[in-house]
């Protein structure tokens, strides 16, 4: 496979994890508002936590199962979120992604899982992109919506978060096959 490619937009650089990337994540994963609207990031994030994920992002592009970026801003490098394909398998894959509380409402999610898209059907070759939300927050499908995603159903009771069972809206995004 290589080494995990650099992306870059008008506005931002995607680039692989680092473990030094760790304190960063920890921080900003680790605030409430994101651990609230995910499914997979624990409140609170535990010391080490961050350092044992970023370390699962190298072998997961070894194995092709996912290809996760560290969002980063052009003009400072700084660290605000992340975007990533995960489960890749038959040609599909699910999108996921996450900004730091300061960084919202600036577009850079939307930029960032556009390009990632963009990738995933260019480079990877997906036929089909995937995601899904928690049903009560609905912010998280805005960016599923701009970058082209359609709402096909929603999924009752299909996920558990804090030992609640909640239910999941999801979308799709087709690779435009050429005629």
């Amino acid at each position: 496979m290589g080494h995990q490619p650099l992306l870059t937009t008008e506005r931002l650089i995607l680039r692989p994890f680092q473990l030094s990337d760790a304190t960063k994540v920890q921080r900003l994963a680790g605030d409430e508002l994101i651990a609230n609207g995910t499914i997979n990031i624990p409140h609170p994030y535990t010391d080490g936590v961050a350092g044992q994920w970023i370390g699962k992002h190298l072998a997961g592009w070894q194995s092709q199962q996912s290809a996760i970026y560290a969002i980063t801003l052009k003009s400072n490098f700084r660290l605000v979120g992340c975007v990533g394909l995960h489960n890749i398998t038959n040609s599909t894959a699910q999108l996921g992604y996450w900004i730091g509380v300061p960084f919202w409402g600036q577009g850079y999610c939307t930029e960032a899982a556009k390009r990632l898209t963009e990738f995933g059907f260019k480079r990877l070759e997906l036929d089909m992109i995937y995601g899904q939300h928690l049903s009560r927050d609905p912010s998280p499908g805005k960016i599923l919506k701009k970058i082209g995603m359609e709402h096909v159903m929603t999924k009752n009771d299909a996920t558990r978060v804090n030992m609640i069972t909640e239910d999941l809206e999801y979308y799709e995004l087709k690779a435009l096959t050429e005629v």
